[in-house]
């Protein structure tokens, strides 16, 4: 593995984990707690959730004291609501971790160190409170100056639907094919299974092209980084998040990751979303400012609300309408490997 810099923040976090959902309705903001599931799976105890909670993640229910006594060593915040804010209703079910003797870990954009509540149990029982959304003193701005290596950044149509998937996949893809590779995680969850990363939408605007040039520093010219991607440029709140990371990652190649079915921005009413091909246009446009010979490798689809076949010709159809390869990196086979193979091509 690529060693990070030490401008990049690395985390110990007590595991295994009992997984937190409060009272989520929608499975894109709890999608912490099902990236930890899907590719931490080892860590993962079992799932804490509030009687409204509309979503799971097919753990075991358990209590704090039940999760302690089966050597769970914290609980975590699976959320990832819009705003980041940790709910006055969700403050008994924190607390009755640190009573049961767990550690507590969240990912969203209020700390845990700011709630004077978790702050005072958590010393009086000698228990850590660990905010992952914590960026590194001192990031610089961003230089637009290339470096060796090579980089795949994931872009999406919309915030979660399957760049740290995608991510993910691809980067175990390609140690499949022998070659050296790193993920490189830019969000919560992402962090959380790599150990570290960089919390890209908790830099300042100005840093962020900064704070991903230190994510992914200079390299070996046949090493990869496989970036995870942030939000999207078509995204009201979140796009300057994306900009910054598309600018400084410098990718050599995108792949766009994509949702059927998803007609509107997820969490802003009244914004559609964009095309493949709009979605494409864009970032290779604002990404040949930093890397002039940025190519799109093809598409990553999240056809988990599908059947096996609808998906497969789903993908067929797209790949033939686009002319790019186009699969669903969890379902593999012979799409995906195509889509890998064009990465690298």
């Amino acid at each position: 593995m690529h060693a990070l810099t030490g401008h990049t923040r690395t985390l110990q976090i007590p595991s295994p984990y009992l997984l937190f959902l409060g009272d989520v309705e929608l499975a894109g903001f709890a999608k912490t707690a099902l990236g930890l599931r899907d590719w931490a799976p080892e860590k993962c105890l079992g799932e804490l959730a509030l009687p409204t909670a509309r979503v799971t993640t097919g753990l075991a229910a358990m209590t704090p004291a039940e999760a302690a006594a089966k050597g769970a060593k914290s609980l975590v915040i699976g959320i990832a609501s819009v705003g980041g804010a940790i709910k006055p209703e969700w403050m008994p079910s924190l607390i009755a971790a640190l009573e049961a003797g767990l550690n507590l870990v969240n990912g969203m954009h209020t700390r845990l160190s700011d709630q004077p509540e978790l702050v005072a149990a958590a010393e009086r029982l000698g228990r850590r409170l660990i905010d992952v959304r914590v960026p590194p003193a001192n990031i610089p701005i961003g230089t637009g100056i290339k470096r060796p290596g090579k980089r795949l950044l994931t872009v999406g149509t919309d915030c979660a639907l399957g760049k740290k998937y995608t991510a993910l996949a691809l980067t175990r893809a390609f140690a499949e094919r022998g070659l050296d590779a790193d993920f490189r995680a830019t969000g919560q969850t992402g962090i959380m299974i790599a150990g570290g990363g960089m919390p890209m939408d908790a830099v300042v605007a100005d840093f962020e092209s900064g704070a991903a040039e230190i994510l992914s520093p200079p390299a070996a010219p046949d090493h990869w980084d496989v970036i995870e991607g942030q939000g999207s440029l078509f995204h009201p709140g979140y796009a300057a998040v994306s900009l910054g990371l598309l600018h400084g990652s410098q990718p050599d190649v995108i792949v766009i990751c994509h949702e059927p079915g998803r007609d509107v921005v997820l969490g802003c009413d009244g914004f559609a979303i964009p095309s493949i091909e709009e979605a494409i246009a864009l970032n290779l446009t604002l990404g040949r400012r930093t890397n002039p010979a940025i190519r799109c490798a093809g598409v990553s689809l999240n056809t988990s609300a599908l059947s096996d076949v609808d998906a497969l010709a789903l993908c067929a159809a797209e790949s033939k309408r686009l002319g790019l390869p186009v699969a669903d990196p969890l379902r593999g086979g012979e799409a995906f490997a195509a889509l890998v193979e064009s990465c690298l091509a």
